[in-house]
């Protein structure tokens, strides 16, 4: 069993690294905390003729795939530092930031758990009912670094002077988010009034524009969002043309967008069905008076298909 390591980071330097949501400060944090505790330099860098890389360069021979023995380290530093993030937005509106959520009745398993959740109790064992909010998370470190003789870690570089693709560029992250935010949607009726939001630390590429609008607007995924504000200085994709993706600016914004996701009572409803059994429904739901009634029933004539 692969050893599991706890990130415990300083109140006072992890407050500030979070007023300024992600950042080459935060990376440079994580390798520090991780060499001053438990890893050595061979699982957190590249070890290459011109010394320790974060990511190999451009300039240099060798494969730019993430290193395996940092992949995990990294996951649970993110998970914590989003924690970390979103609890006193979830304080603000009487729930917690959990990690590790799991809720057999809509796929969340102890092998697949939400990476965290916002939820009316602190556990990790949920009913669905208790869970308001759920984050898939894909960060990564994004720019490059070099560990320097006296263990000083320099930035060198962005995302794009090296040969690694970090979180949602990446096309496996992407698609394992969309995977398993199906899953849970198709798990049960009580999954359909969940928000799910991927969380991610990078740009995505020109090939997910379309996809990511298009989940947003099918109700499957209510939002990519970048919590990284600059994480190059050139040209880049910030938000695509329906806000599938969108790149997070400042805490008010975050807070905002959360606001939105748990005072506006989402449903998820999708169907393949004829024309006339789909008019059939409209017609009966046409029926109830008010507005909302005719949603419920509409919904739940959907639902019975």
């Amino acid at each position: 069993m692969a050893n599991v390591y706890i990130f415990v980071l300083k109140v006072e330097r992890m407050n500030c690294l979070i007023d300024k949501l992600w950042n080459n400060k935060v990376e440079v944090h994580f390798f520090e905390e991780a060499l001053r505790n438990f890893a050595s330099p061979e699982q957190l860098f590249y070890s290459l003729n011109d010394g320790f890389f974060a990511y190999v360069p451009k300039n240099i021979d060798g494969e730019g795939k993430t290193l395996q023995s940092r992949n995990s380290l990294i996951g649970q530093f993110t998970e914590k530092w989003t924690k970390d993030l979103f609890t006193p937005i979830a304080n603000a509106f009487n729930l917690y930031a959990v990690n590790g959520v799991v809720c057999e009745e809509i796929g969340l398993t102890n092998r697949s758990s939400a990476d965290l959740a916002l939820c009316s109790t602190d556990s990790v064992n949920q009913t669905a009912k208790n869970i308001k909010l759920i984050f898939e998370i894909k960060m990564s470190i994004v720019s490059n670094y070099k560990l320097n003789n006296n263990r000083e870690i320099s930035f060198i570089g962005d995302y794009k002077s090296h040969k690694g693709n970090p979180a949602l560029l990446r096309s496996d992250s992407m698609l394992k988010a969309i995977g398993k935010s199906i899953n849970i949607r198709v798990s049960g009726i009580e999954s359909k009034k969940i928000p799910i939001i991927i969380l991610g630390n990078s740009p995505i590429t020109t090939n997910y524009i379309d996809k990511v609008d298009y989940l947003k607007k099918a109700g499957v995924i209510q939002g990519f969002w970048s919590l990284n504000p600059h994480p190059i200085n050139s040209e880049h994709i910030r938000n695509t043309p329906n806000q599938g993706f969108i790149t997070i600016d400042d805490a008010a914004l975050l807070k905002n967008l959360i606001r939105k996701l748990l005072t506006n009572e989402l449903n998820y409803f999708s169907s393949m069905i004829s024309k006339q059994k789909l008019g059939q429904i409209i017609v009966i739901a046409n029926k109830e008076v008010k507005n909302e009634k005719k949603a419920e029933r509409f919904l739940q004539l959907i639902n019975e298909v």
